[in-house]
């Protein structure tokens, strides 16, 4: 049994760091979105229609995501993990920078606009090629014991980016009026984002190529169009992929992201509060991601991911009753954090399908499935939860047990899958 070495640590700790920052650059956006809204369009525009073009710039970002994670995945699996790792991080960092500091529309007129979109462009194709890209560098430099882990400990780190993004709102909220975060003070999150993720930039150039990658380079067993085997090769993969990411998907959107505006009207609370709140579930998440993945690489994997599964349809229930029906703030908030830990079987996303695809097309088999499957659900799962709202008794309730029985049966069909694979 192999220990964990001290390089192993520097390894997970510094892609840990670049996918928290990385993550923290993209959430900010969204959060902060009705601070700023006034400073990039023409006075003479209605508020709503501001807003609306603002959150579609936010939108453009996910729709470049796809892209983003072929392309760069392609090249990872061409020339390099750590090449395209590199270059996701930078690609994030140096548009929020820019955003930190950019002239307003009432400074350059409609430049500003398009700079805004191009923002959100770049960003997007980042955060396409920055998970899958994560996920296999640190799948092939992880111990044979401890990949379940490490993958624990690394998305993790990107739970911990909505949880900075989060926490940079609280601590405007208590320092700054309303007016000051609207005029100004809502630069500062970017501008820290973009110093904190140019050191970041800087500290990712020490990671070392996989030593998978580097045998395939020396053996010559790299594929020449990565994408087209993918496509010919692995189809019940890519299915099983998409069921996986549309888990990860609608646990966080629903749990970290939606459901905390929500629990704000229903049990009549203030914004400081409910960020708190929303700051603890997304740290019990965390935790969960890393419990889950010490547990799946102690037991077999599939079990634990039936576990989770169960185990949060009962705290989901109770979380969704507690909050539409009793209307108990105690309860709402125990369950609450109980869903966001369990949660974590997110985690099997990304343990499931570096499985699934062998080492010279691994970074684009999980891109192109992860993003496709992303885009899709990250576009239907908020429809969902609002639709949902005030219509069933329990909310969204009944979409996130839905969603147990989808990482059940995932759990299922890829036993069946690895066992044909052998």
């Amino acid at each position: 049994m192999k220990t964990i070495t001290k390089k192993d640590t520097k390894t997970l700790a510094l892609s840990a760091l670049g996918g928290t920052l990385e993550f923290y650059d993209f959430i900010i956006f969204a959060l902060f979105t009705p601070y700023f809204t006034h400073h990039f369009f023409p006075k003479e525009l209605d508020e709503s229609i501001k807003l609306l073009n603002t959150y579609g710039a936010f939108a453009a970002g996910y729709l470049a995501r796809p892209l983003g994670g072929v392309i760069m995945a392609h090249f990872g699996d061409k020339f390099g993990r750590k090449n395209m790792f590199l270059l996701s991080i930078i690609l994030m960092v140096i548009p929020t920078f820019i955003f930190a500091i950019m002239p307003t529309y009432e400074q350059i007129g409609y430049f500003a606009i398009a700079i805004l979109l191009a923002i959100r462009l770049v960003q997007g194709v980042a955060i396409g090629g920055e998970l899958p890209g994560a996920w296999a560098f640190i799948y092939e430099h992880s111990p044979d014991n401890k990949k379940a882990l490490f993958l624990g400990v690394l998305t993790s780190g990107v739970c911990g980016g909505i949880t900075l993004g989060a926490l940079s709102a609280l601590l405007l909220q208590l320092n700054f009026t309303e007016d000051e975060i609207k005029d100004y003070a809502y630069r500062i999150p970017f501008l820290i984002g973009g110093i904190f993720g140019l050191i970041s930039i800087y500290l990712r150039r020490f990671l070392q190529e996989t030593p998978i990658f580097k045998q395939l380079q020396a053996e010559k067993q790299l594929s020449d169009f990565p994408i087209k085997s993918v496509i010919k090769d692995y189809k019940i993969e890519i299915i099983l992929s998409m069921f996986l990411t549309i888990v990860l998907t609608a646990c966080v959107l629903v749990f970290l992201i939606m459901m905390p505006n929500f629990m704000k009207g229903i049990l009549n609370i203030n914004p400081a509060l409910n960020t708190s709140l929303q700051i603890i579930a997304s740290i019990f998440m965390m935790i969960g991601l890393v419990v889950c993945g010490a547990l799946a690489d102690r037991f077999k994997a599939s079990l634990i991911c039936k576990i989770f599964a169960i185990l949060l349809v009962f705290t989901s229930t109770m979380y969704f009753y507690s909050l539409y029906v009793l209307k108990d703030f105690a309860s709402t908030c125990i369950f609450y954090f109980a869903s966001a830990f369990f949660g974590g079987i997110v985690n099997f996303t990304s343990l499931f399908m570096c499985r699934l695809y062998k080492a010279s097309i691994r970074y684009t088999g999980i891109g192109f499935s992860y993003n496709l499957a992303y885009a899709i659900a990250g576009f239907l799962t908020p429809i969902i939860v609002v639709k949902s709202h005030g219509k069933f008794d329990i909310g969204s309730g009944y979409y996130i047990i839905f969603i147990c029985l989808i990482a059940f049966l995932n759990s299922v069909f890829f036993d069946k899958i690895m066992k044909n694979k052998k």
